[in-house]
């Protein structure tokens, strides 16, 4: 932060501090700040033992609150999974998959046709009954389209994109991704937002920075409850740092990437000291999937000791890094070996504001009050699921594999690999394998990399088998699949002329509509 910011600052800070109260600070609807990471890997953080010192502020972040080995996302994609976080629900139940094919990953790229549904109650919606404003940072990805943006589905405020920062593109084949300031564009990536592909510089982080900054200190000063949903995209390739960032770390624009990230973090926890309202804010770290190791060494990250990475069901594509921190409420220096889930931070957020989660529907997050505030540990399952197939599920330590699939042979001749390094013979396939009669066991305690498939002649797999089998039985019986919504693809639905693009003279003209089955390949 500048010289001059921080002056600036700091006298609105004086005036704040004439205007608090002591009440405030013991409000019962705490402020919440939910951090989304995009691809980066459970390995990436120093605590869980990345040696190249890039997360100082993030490891602070963790002794001075609670830390989660056992966190998982929804969904090995960005876009299923933050469905999944917002709505407190599977992306099999919310609508966020394919069944254009088994077992397919899909998300929302620009020629998606649909997004989240109408029918969906995300957080923001609710959290608005007890008087929260919220504001999303950085990427949403539920949909690109009227009606599926952020501002339609409970968000107060938006500042970020609808897509991921892909590109540049010519504008006459396809649009570059439209930068959003609440219900308008204020310009596009590569155009307006630089991001240089040869380098890898760009300020998009800072301004992401700033803009979180600036809602904290407005919502702080109103005395409003708040959720600031702080999403930056920096670690998803192609990977992008400032200038006072690039060059900085030991593994390359990646490590410069986590570095600026981590820096945010620090930033973002100081204000709310600052402010006087860390004691009354809630706030969670965490990813959207693994690290996309199938990108290389210097796009991507680091899953640690586990196997794989994003796009799959192993570990390495669905454990992710996660730290919830909350002065004065959670216990210092914590680590929880609870079994978590994105989605918990849906009825979480929820249960911390006084609001009970809707009871119109399945809803798969639990409330981890008893975790965060007691060290308490809850009895659950954790299913990972690929599209619209339940590949795994994890319960205690034993995590059981009913499906295997890691990609394509057409896809590994060409070079995509979502397991460099690390095949596993019978378990890395790359043809759908089904283990529905005979799933393949391993005990994540002693072989977290899942090499040593447990024997199926031994009392260990049959006692565990026992265990897991009606578990699984009674969750698909129980699950009602939600209406796809992944499925239909057009050029003419792409970001041609968001709302806003005539003020800028950035309209685009679009194709003529010809809509197709989206092809999902992995």
């Amino acid at each position: 932060m500048d010289a001059a910011r921080i002056h600036i600052f700091t006298s609105l800070f004086g005036l704040v501090c004439s205007l608090w109260t002591g009440d405030d600070l013991s409000a019962s609807t705490p402020n919440i700040i939910i951090m989304l990471m995009d691809d980066m890997g459970w390995g990436d953080l120093g605590v869980f033992g990345q040696p190249s010192k890039e997360t100082p502020n993030l490891d602070r972040m963790a002794a001075e609150g609670m830390l989660f080995p056992n966190f998982y996302t929804a969904n090995p994609l960005c876009s299923p999974s933050r469905a999944a976080l917002l709505t407190g629900r599977l992306p099999v139940r919310n609508g966020f998959y394919t069944t254009n094919a088994h077992a397919r990953n899909a998300y929302t790229p620009q020629e998606i046709v649909g997004g989240i549904s109408k029918e969906e109650i995300l957080l923001p919606e609710m959290l608005k009954k007890k008087g929260y404003v919220s504001k999303i940072v950085g990427k949403w990805h539920l949909g690109h389209r009227t009606g599926h943006l952020p501002l339609e589905h409970g968000f107060d405020q938006w500042f970020g994109a609808p897509d991921c920062h892909f590109g540049p593109y010519d504008g006459s084949s396809r649009p570059n991704i439209p930068v959003y300031n609440n219900s308008e564009m204020v310009g596009r990536y590569y155009e307006e937002f630089q991001i240089d592909r040869k380098t890898g510089e760009s300020n998009l982080t800072q301004i992401y920075l700033q803009e979180g900054l600036g809602f904290i200190f407005t919502q702080a000063l109103a005395r409003r409850p708040f959720f600031l949903y702080w999403a930056p995209d920096a670690t998803h390739a192609p990977v992008y740092a400032s200038k006072d960032f690039l060059g900085k770390s030991q593994r390359g624009r990646y490590g410069d990437a986590v570095m600026e990230l981590d820096y945010s973090v620090g930033q973002i926890l100081d204000w709310l000291s600052i402010l006087g309202i860390d004691k009354n804010t809630f706030v969670f770290f965490s990813s959207d999937n693994g690290a996309a190791v199938m990108s290389g060494p210097m796009q991507s990250g680091s899953n640690g000791p586990f196997l794989c990475g994003k796009e799959t069901t192993f570990e390495g594509g669905m454990r992710e890094p996660a730290i919830a921190r909350w002065p004065g409420h959670i216990p210092a220096g914590m680590v929880s070996h609870q079994l978590g889930s994105v989605m918990d931070l849906f009825t979480t957020s929820l249960a911390l504001a006084g609001l009970a989660a809707p009871d119109d529907r399945v809803v798969d997050g639990l409330d981890l009050r008893p975790v965060l505030f007691n060290n308490s540990l809850i009895d659950r399952p954790i299913f990972y699921y690929r599209g619209n197939e339940m590949m795994a599920v994890r319960l205690g330590p034993y995590k059981a594999h009913y499906w295997t699939w890691s990609n394509s042979w057409e896809e590994f001749n060409q070079g995509v690999n979502f397991c460099p390094g690390e095949e596993v013979a019978g378990v890395t396939t790359h043809t759908q394998e089904e283990h529905t009669m005979q799933p393949l066991i391993f005990h994540l305690g002693r072989d977290p990399g899942e090499k040593y498939p447990i024997s199926v002649l031994s009392r260990e797999y049959q006692v565990v088998l026992k265990h897991i089998s009606p578990v699984v039985e009674e969750h698909k019986l129980k699950l009602v699949p939600g209406q796809p919504q992944l499925n239909m693809c057009d050029l003419a639905v792409m970001n041609w002329s968001p709302p806003g693009c005539k003020k800028l003279g950035k309209c685009l003209t679009p194709p003529k509509s010809q809509p197709w089955k989206c092809v999902w390949p992995h």
